[in-house]
Order: structure tokens, then sequence, then C-alpha cells
């Protein structure tokens, strides 16, 4: 059995789809399935069972030597909750302990660190282990993720095998849940449908002009075809960065989202809240040369190509993966 944690969310439910289009139907979904916002992520995925958030330690306890690999995805992601018990119960602590039974019952292991861990990009976006103690990230969901991080590189016991994947800034179907927390070319294309322009955060910075802070998106389906060759590879153990290696402008995206949807371009630039101002990162582009190295060598889809599948193939239709 493949166990999927976080998988009524996004990546989580993009995942367990790509585990069904490759042939596995025995896996084990985790989450907090109360929340009807989410139902429609999963409700056609096939599975062997679905597994509460809260109880999912206990029936790992009874089922860990059944389990073949745990992708654990559940986390909380919102980069604007500045709550710490909140991070340290649903993604420090948890973690920790899902490290724990893996090493106990030698499952291996994959699980979402974050780009967020990087901060303001001072030591730049090299997923090298010797760095990640001195990383300084800019909220506490990043200081969660670096946390996790530090402490797994500390262990001695370990499962078989494991990877920490940093994700940058993923985007792709299956989100309409995450409201604010929703990539921005969601929020352009609800933009576009109902004012017919988008709204960009304007530069803080004098050496960024409006529009041309830059980020490394990367399209969802290329985090499950990552996790896949994981799964299948199992190449040396650490920590990855999951980016495409190519950082690309908000003013691309907002572009690439009109071309899709046939409409002008019409962009208006607003102040960056200030609840987020000080912290707002504006410019990440990720090292993919571990993940090379370690013999990945599939093409990364392009942003101009991500978004047109994205909003001419789920968007437009309110369609799921």
């Amino acid at each position: 059995m493949i166990v999927i944690t976080g998988a009524a969310g996004f990546i989580g439910s993009v995942v367990a789809g790509s585990l069904n289009m490759y042939g596995r139907d025995d896996i084990v979904l985790v989450d907090d399935f109360s929340k009807m916002n989410k139902i429609e992520n999963y409700k056609n995925k096939r599975y062997r069972q679905l597994v509460g958030r809260e109880v999912f330690f206990e029936w790992l306890e009874d089922n860990g030597k059944n389990v073949d690999f745990i992708i654990h995805l559940g986390a909380r992601t919102d980069t604007t909750e500045f709550d710490w018990n909140v991070f340290l119960t649903l993604n420090v602590n948890y973690t920790q302990k899902m490290w724990t039974i893996c090493s106990q019952y030698g499952i291996p292991l994959i699980y979402a660190s974050s780009a967020a861990t990087y901060g303001g990009g001072e030591l730049g976006y090299d997923d090298n282990h010797d760095v990640v103690d001195r990383l300084q990230p800019l909220n506490p969901y990043g200081r969660s993720k670096n946390e996790t991080d530090k402490w797994i590189l500390r262990q001695d016991k370990m499962p078989p095998f494991w990877a920490g994947l940093k994700f940058f800034n993923v985007y792709g179907p299956n989100e309409y849940h995450k409201g604010r927390m929703a990539s921005v070319i969601m929020h352009s294309f609800n933009q576009i449908t109902d004012s017919g322009e988008v709204k960009l955060f304007r530069s803080h910075r004098p050496d960024y002009a409006d529009g041309q802070q830059l980020r490394d998106f990367v399209y969802v389906k290329d985090i499950a075809s990552v996790i896949l060759f994981l799964i299948e590879n199992r190449p040396a153990s650490g920590l990855y960065n999951l980016g495409t290696g190519k950082a690309r402008s908000f003013l691309d995206l907002a572009t690439n989202t009109f071309k899709a949807m046939g409409k002008e371009v019409k962009i208006k630039f607003i102040d960056t809240p200030l609840d987020i101002r000080d912290k707002y990162q504006y410019f990440t582009e990720a090292n993919m040369q571990k993940l090379r190295n370690a013999g990945y060598d599939k093409d990364f889809t392009s942003l101009e190509d991500g978004i047109n599948d994205y909003v001419c193939n789920y968007l437009s239709g309110h369609r799921y993966f």
C-alpha cells in the first residue's frame, strides 16, 4: 500500500490521481475529511481506504507492516498564519512522529518541505544540507518546514529511503478550496472573469519594477511526476528542490493567463498588504542539479504550457484532475 497524507488537498489529490493513472489503486488517503469543500478533489479517485488525520497514527501502528511507501503532504500551509503553536502541532510534531514510525517499520518516506525555508534567498536556493542550519525563513510556516528539516538531518535512525521536497510556487488543478492561498494564476483567472483585469502587487523595492518580482512557478503535474520517479527509483536520500530552475515574473504569469483566456491584457498594480510586505519574497529560483544528478531527466512544463493547460482544461470548466 501507498499512503498519502493531505490527500484531500491540492498536491495530495493530484498525486493520488497520478498514482491511479500509473496503475496503483492500493492507496490509503489520509486527511481531515470533514471539510466539505475538498470532496471533489478525491471522490473519483480509486483508493483502498480513507483514514482521518487524527487517527492515522493508530491506524499506522496496526497496518505499518503492510505499507510500502508514505507520501506525507499534509500540513498547515498558510503563510499569513502567525500562531507558531499551530505549525508546531500540525507541521513539526506531526512530521517528526511520522519519521519515527517510518524508521521503526522501515517504510520509505517522502515529505513536503518548502522553498519558504530559504527566506529572502540570502544564502541562495541550493538544496545543500550544509546550509540548512543557517537559513532564516520569513514566516512561521517557512520556519516550521526548516525546523523539521533540521531535526531530520540530525537523526541517526531513519527510513530506508527518504526525501524532503522543497516545493517552490506550485500551481494547477484542485486548488479551488485554498482561498487566499491559491496560486496567483487562479486568482488572475477569477479576476479576469469578474472584472476583465488583474491586480498584481506593486514592488516596494527600488531594484524591482512593478510586476517583475520573480518566482519559480512549477506545475503540480510535474510535482506528481517527480514523486512517482522517487518512489520507483529511490536515489540517495536527502532534501531535494522541486521547482523548474527558471524564475519567471508575475507579469509573465498574468499576461499568459489573459492569453489562455483569449482576453486583452489589463493589469492594475496595488500595494502589497502590510501584514505580508516585510516577509514577501521578490526572487526564488530552484537549483535543480541535485534532482537531475539523481536521474530525473524529464522536462519541466513551461509557464506558458502549464497556464494554458490549467486554464483551458480545468479552470474554464471548473474541472478537477
